[in-house]
């Protein structure tokens, strides 16, 4: 079993200090390495989805946030205002108003839609010191979002086709779902009242679940405060399950903001739109990453890819060029000079890194590496550029086995 907690720090993924406070991670190099990866392959992978990707501040005026419903749902979990002047503003716990304004800056027609607009954008929980740890329960969170507005028609492909962005992410990234939870809504303020816009929400959901023959468990009271949910659950190395994918149904916040679209008929008509994230918050992706690879990231997410060895300091020169050439083929490299211990003791401390690359004095005199693979199996006598083209194939297929 590996811990994130441990094993996270012992690579360098994350860390933290008293004077940032709970909940509130740092990304090291180590760490922010497999993040920039992760960010690359997921705005990719909504590019080649109909995705567009915008920008928003973190901060807007209170008056968003009550039109939202935020404020009277959600407030529990919002940060206090900040006094700026006569105005309030407020650290954004989600995304979507935003994404509400983008939407609403001009008018739009039936055939534009579904409209996607996609972020990888800071959002603020203020969770109570109890809950938090690691990287899997924070206050400032990464998260890759996106919100899509559509037809009423559209709603089902639209969440068939997130649904099929969530396995093929799931597929690249090695990891697997524990569950599909369908989360409905619940007695009480923390919910939107309004009956009719929760059954039809919860019945379109729940057709899609069914027409694509997933198994789901119902979760009541488990919803966003706006619309019923898929959630796709994981399990950490202890057994706690979170959620770390989902897709939310929402015909409430389009009517808050009097969002509309043409139709084509010429007439005005009320989109729906769909919360959604396909890996979550990047934090805890990491997390679940590192506990899931034991820290032996696939080769194409690994904070190093190659780990350059020289035998002795007369073959610093040659590993600086062989570094020099990963680099600039596009691979995360570095090298690990002698003074860093014996060569074995170096092999060991790097043990993690897809690929360890030794050059002896034979190997900088001929202008080949001697590759050593993170399963053990060793290549010797292989030239700088095929090695390197070897590297680049397997990490830009994503293949898992090196």
């Amino acid at each position: 079993m590996h811990d994130h907690h441990v094993l996270g720090r012992e690579l360098g993924l994350y860390d933290t200090d008293p004077l940032l406070g709970p909940g509130l991670p740092l990304l090291p190099p180590a760490g922010a390495a497999v993040r920039h990866a992760l960010e690359e392959y997921v705005r990719e992978a909504e590019r080649l989805a109909g995705y567009q990707h915008v920008y928003s501040p973190v901060l807007a005026k209170r008056e968003l946030f009550e039109l939202s419903g935020h404020w009277a749902h959600y407030r529990d979990d919002m940060f206090p205002p900040m006094e700026l002047g006569s105005e309030q503003l407020v650290l954004r716990p989600s995304l979507c108003p935003h994404h509400i304004l983008v939407y609403r800056s001009r008018g739009h027609s039936y055939r534009e839609l579904p409209l996607r607009i996609a972020e990888l954008g800071s959002m603020f929980r203020a969770e109570a010191s109890g809950v938090l740890g690691g990287l899997t329960r924070i206050r400032a969170i990464q998260l890759n979002d996106a919100h899509l507005f559509c037809a009423p028609e559209q709603v089902a492909a639209e969440v068939v086709a997130v649904l099929d962005l969530i396995a093929q992410a799931h597929t690249d990234l090695g990891i697997r779902a524990h569950r599909y939870r369908l989360s409905l809504g619940g007695p009480g303020d923390k919910y939107v009242d309004d009956a009719a816009m929760w059954d039809r929400g919860a019945r379109a959901l729940t057709e899609v679940l069914e027409d694509r023959g997933l198994p789901y468990e119902v979760a009541p009271g488990e919803a966003a405060f706006y619309g019923p949910k898929i959630d796709v659950q994981i399990l950490d190395s202890a057994g706690r399950e979170s959620t770390l994918s989902t897709i939310q149904l929402d015909y409430y916040m389009p009517q808050r903001f009097d969002l509309s679209y043409t139709a084509a008929d010429g007439s005005a008509q009320r989109p729906v739109m769909i919360h959604r994230s396909v890996i979550g918050s990047l934090e805890r992706l990491i997390a679940h990453l590192t506990e899931v690879h034991g820290g032996a990231f696939p080769a194409w997410l690994a904070p190093v890819q190659v780990v350059v060895l020289p035998i002795a300091d007369a073959q610093a020169d040659a590993a600086a060029a062989f570094a020099e050439r990963c680099l600039r083929a596009g691979l995360r490299a570095e090298v690990v000079l002698p003074d860093r211990g014996t060569l074995g003791a170096r092999i060991r401390v790097h043990r993690f890194a897809p690929y360890q690359a030794v050059i002896g004095a034979r190997e900088a005199d001929d202008g080949s590496v001697a590759l050593r693979l993170r399963t053990g199996e060793q290549v010797g006598g292989v030239g700088a550029a095929e090695a390197v083209d070897r590297v680049v194939g397997v990490v830009a297929a994503r293949r898992h086995v090196l």
